[in-house]
């Protein structure tokens, strides 16, 4: 499946970057102020920015595909492990940040690579200045989350006899399941992130990619202790229709961070910077 004409328009605006032997698509805006970094989730890519940068041409940007992730190199054995992705992140940011403050935009998967800076910033191991986080819809007490049926099949014993006879039925299927029934996923859209799922041979590494959940399960003190005692200014937006990340989740870290500031999106679910953009540019511009 090629890619559409509105990906390949994507990744011409971006370049590769090489880390430890990998290629990573990465794209990059320059303009004034903190280094706004974005991080994507699972399943999906840097991709996902593509609106809420139009809402904000002159923002300081960088954002790229986690490795195994949409233009990104995709390995079939590779040990995803978000702290390699963290590491990834760290050396991009050391390349083309230009020693500036950064202030870290994380959605779902991304939430825990965020959850890790800042538990190595507790640390004083973290080689970049979080001038401010803000996190939405990412399931980062796990416990607490609705996955969705595939992401239980994908972790399952058969996960990897799931991965290989995925489709893009299936595919848009579940995917769209996540979006709110006032801003579901479009036919245009769903065509984008399926080719971006297939491209460089990734059909059959989702059961690799959805480690991220175990990882999430084995190192919950680490991260869960970052979002409790993380020293900076930590906010979060949530889509209040989010049938994974759900207000339990919310409820959760709110329990973690008492005094966490929360900006709530009654009407948006898992993907709020797709459903509605302008809205998150707004909740954006709040915080930094």
């Amino acid at each position: 499946m090629p890619l559409s004409d509105r990906v390949r328009e994507w990744r011409q605006r971006g370049e590769s970057s090489e880390f430890r032997g990998y290629s990573i698509h990465t794209f990059r805006q320059q303009g004034p102020g903190p280094l706004l970094l974005l991080l994507h989730g699972f399943p999906s890519s840097s991709y996902d920015w593509r609106l809420l940068l139009r809402e904000e041409t002159e923002r300081n940007v960088l954002a790229f595909d986690f490795l195994g992730f949409g233009l990104s190199d995709k390995p079939p054995n590779h040990d995803y492990s978000l702290f390699w992705q963290a590491d990834l992140t760290e050396e991009l940011v050391r390349r083309q940040g230009g020693g500036r403050p950064v202030f870290v935009l994380a959605h779902d998967m991304g939430t825990s690579v965020a959850n890790e800076l800042m538990a190595r910033d507790i640390e004083g191991k973290l080689e970049m200045e979080l001038a401010g986080v803000l996190l939405f819809n990412g399931s980062m007490v796990l416990e607490r989350s609705s996955p969705t049926p595939a992401q239980k099949a994908l972790r399952s014993r058969v996960g990897p006899l799931v991965a290989r006879l995925s489709s893009e039925r299936v595919f848009r299927h579940q995917f769209g399941s996540v979006f709110s029934a006032a801003h579901p996923l479009t036919d245009r859209e769903g065509i984008d992130q399926w080719s971006l799922i297939r491209y460089n041979g990734g059909r059959t590494l989702g059961h690799r990619l959805i480690s991220y959940m175990d990882q999430r399960e084995e190192h919950a003190e680490r991260w869960h202790g970052a979002i409790r005692d993380w020293p900076g200014e930590l906010s979060l937006a949530w889509g209040l229709q989010d049938p994974v990340a759900t207000t339990d989740v919310l409820a959760a870290l709110r329990e973690l961070r008492p005094s966490v500031p929360v900006t709530e999106l009654p009407e948006l679910a898992h993907y709020p910077q797709l459903e509605d953009p302008r809205q998150m540019a707004h909740v954006l511009r709040g915080v930094i």
